[in-house]
């Protein structure tokens, strides 16, 4: 086991791999900006050093500032968290030539899953269902034209390379394919270095379900059962629960098995994530692989009582799984809110700021992961996310119940939250019912 880790990240994530490390009786060395000076998660590790200034190309995204901090701080292992350099192979090269442990996938299996094209190649491999599209990337418009009329309309087109709903457009005729083809290149060529993309049938009104996954050096690999993401804003995920509501017990089996053989036929080991759609039939289609620990991982700890973060430094060490398949039960209903600094009646305004007033929730089945405390600036510079609300019940309706308690106990003052239009979800019919999908927020809430 390591003795000491470097985690390569701020704010949740990084308080989160912390309190994991001191659970295994492991020494932790946080990373920070100018920006997170102060900031009182990083008295919680044995030692904390400043990367940079507050831009994240010059601070959390700079791999040789994080290298330096590693080797001045003699660690043994590097957490990326998520986000950030979390899905770089570059970086994991660079880790692991430096003779530091990098926490997460083999560079190779993760150069192979992060291009969107080649995993859908990986997935029909392995017998796994995708949605209907190109066989390979679009090398012109006339082709992207010629696969569309085939397909037939709207199509989706998608960046090789990247997340985040970056380099997606749907075009719904010519016109919309051309223009978005173009814009679709240009964003992903601007955030990932990488203009390619390919051709998709869009998928109507689907859910968003995912797998999570625990695979080790030694050839074992698990499911953890799945997690319905389908509430989503510009492909950014806002409610997160498990086990997916109304998925027909034999699709659910289908879809964890199919992650299973997912995984070993990319020679992945450690945490990441299967993604996928299912259409109003049920029908499940391979969209992504994630190599990383996800935002939404507690979801999958609630259920399972097993700690995500912590399997993942054992795994990196070179343990084996102390479980097998048939060790992994789930218990009840989990729920994740992101509570993100935005204002949902401006469009999701980003709303950074001071935070005056932090009046937690608390209770049974409640649990919060936040870095966040009374007098904290909310930075400008990154990812608004400030806090995890989540619950777990035995039944969803206890679930809904709880959730719907902790939203009108947190309090927030000095920044706008999400946490008003959380507390309109919760209390909406269709999905209460589970009657939900990813266009479910932009149908009642956005552009009104």
């Amino acid at each position: 086991m390591f003795q000491r880790i470097l985690v390569a990240n701020r704010g949740e994530i990084a308080l989160r791999v912390i309190r994991a490390c001191r659970d295994l009786g492991i020494e932790v060395v946080a990373v920070y900006s100018e920006a997170d000076r102060g900031a009182p998660y990083l008295d919680l590790a044995d030692e904390a050093i400043c990367i940079g200034p507050a831009p994240a190309a010059q601070s959390y995204l700079n791999i040789a500032r994080i290298i330096s901090a590693a080797e001045i701080a003699n660690v043994q292992a590097i957490h990326p968290g998520y986000g950030f350099l979390s899905e770089n192979p570059h970086f994991a090269d660079v880790c692991r030539d430096c003779k530091i442990e990098f926490i997460g996938p083999p560079q190779q299996a993760m150069a192979l899953v992060g291009n969107k094209n080649e995993a859908r190649k990986l997935a029909k491999k392995a017998g796994v269902p995708v949605v209907p599209g190109s066989e390979g990337l679009i090398q012109d418009e006339n082709e992207a034209l010629r696969l569309a009329e085939e397909m037939g309309y709207p199509v989706l087109i998608k960046a090789a390379a990247g997340g985040g709903g970056r380099g997606m457009r749907v075009a719904r005729n010519d016109i919309n394919l051309r223009v978005g083809l173009k814009s679709a290149q240009q964003e992903a060529e601007s955030a990932f270095k990488d203009g390619s993309v390919y051709l998709e049938k869009y998928v109507e009104q689907p859910r968003h379900v995912e797998v999570q996954i625990l695979a080790d050096r030694h050839g074992n690999v698990v499911h953890l059962w799945e997690r319905d993401c389908s509430l989503q804003r510009r492909h950014q995920k806002l409610v997160e629960e498990s086990p997916a509501p109304n998925l027909p017990g034999p699709v659910r089996d289908d879809i964890c098995a199919a992650s299973v053989r997912l995984i070993r036929e990319a020679k992945y080991f450690n945490a990441g994530t299967c993604e996928f759609l299912v259409d109003k039939d049920n029908r499940f289609y391979f969209i992504e692989i994630n190599a990383r620990i996800q935002v939404e991982h507690p979801v999958t700890e609630l259920v399972t009582g097993i700690d995500l973060v912590q399997e993942q430094i054992k795994i990196a060490a070179g343990e084996k799984l102390a479980f097998a398949q048939d060790d992994v039960r789930r218990a009840g209903c989990a729920m994740e809110c992101r509570i993100n600094a935005e204002d949902p009646a401006a469009d999701f305004r980003p709303s950074p700021g001071v935070v005056t007033k932090w009046q937690t929730p608390g209770g049974p089945g409640v649990r919060l992961d936040t870095h966040v405390v009374p007098g904290y600036r909310v930075p400008a510079n990154y990812d608004s996310m400030v806090a995890k609300l989540l619950v777990h019940q035995p039944t969803r309706a206890q679930a809904l119940a709880t959730m719907r308690r902790a939203l009108n106990e947190f309090i927030v003052e000095g920044i706008k939250t999400t946490i008003p239009l959380h507390k309109e979800i919760f209390n909406h019919s269709a999905f209460i019912d589970g009657r939900v999908d990813t266009t479910f927020i932009e149908r009642n809430w956005m552009g009104k």
